[in-house]
């Protein structure tokens, strides 16, 4: 009887020492967590309403408890979209995961109120600000109307049409054929002489011109006629 009674008290005993020897496993909730202070770290400087949403984990990952996991981004992924976000463990078990998330930015860009000709300096009255995701439109949409006004279109455009920075066209400051002066300056000097624009260019673009002795030489359109020249 005595056996019995230690046998059941030994057996008793075994589910316990069982659960502490068993291993910490890492809590889902936790890596959600990590990858949404993550990505709202990383969207901190977006303009317009950041919203973040991470993906579904898969409860039935095994990964060693991690007191301190890491977010990280992979190389050419951003806080944009619909985005990838990798948490890492170092100690005390190595592990490696990646979490798909999805950052809404909801804020203003600049559209056409009106058809626009293909060379035409674009007009205020001739724009619309709109609102919406700016991830799911394409890159580099104006976002101030300051951004477009005076410039010009690549091609001509439909009412409603986002406008990309990279199909804009600055107002020509320098047209081709028209006398400029060409300005330098540097430590304790300065040299200005005219010249004549071999092309058409911006502000801040760069424009190649000819002296009146029949020099060629590459400066940098500026308001005004001017053309400015590092020596």
């Amino acid at each position: 009887m005595k056996r019995l009674l230690i046998t059941a008290a030994l057996l008793a005993l075994l589910p316990a020492a069982h659960a502490q020897q068993a291993p910490l496993r890492q809590d889902a909730a936790a890596l959600k967590r990590s990858v949404e202070q993550f990505l709202q770290v990383q969207s901190g400087g977006l303009p317009g309403q950041v919203t973040v949403a991470v993906g579904a984990i898969d409860p039935r990952m095994n990964l060693a408890a991690c007191p301190d996991p890491q977010a990280f981004f992979m190389p050419g992924a951003r806080a944009w979209g619909k985005t990838t976000v990798g948490v890492r463990c170092a100690t005390p078990t190595a592990w490696t995961v990646y979490i798909q998330a999805t950052v809404t930015v909801v804020g203003e860009y600049i559209a056409s109120a009106a058809p626009l000709a293909q060379g035409q300096a674009i007009e205020a009255s001739q724009l619309v600000t709109l609102k919406g995701d700016l991830t799911a439109l394409p890159a580099g949409i104006a976002t101030d109307m300051g951004q477009v006004i005076g410039r010009s279109t690549n091609i001509s455009l439909p009412p409603g049409t986002p406008l990309r920075l990279d199909t804009l066209r600055s107002k020509p400051v320098v047209q081709s054929g028209q006398l400029v002066r060409l300005v330098s300056s540097g430590n304790g000097f300065s040299v200005s002489a005219e010249a004549r624009a071999m092309s058409t260019a911006g502000d801040g673009q760069v424009v190649q011109v000819k002296t009146s002795g029949g020099q060629q030489i590459t400066g940098i359109a500026k308001a005004g006629g001017l053309v400015e020249v590092a020596f």
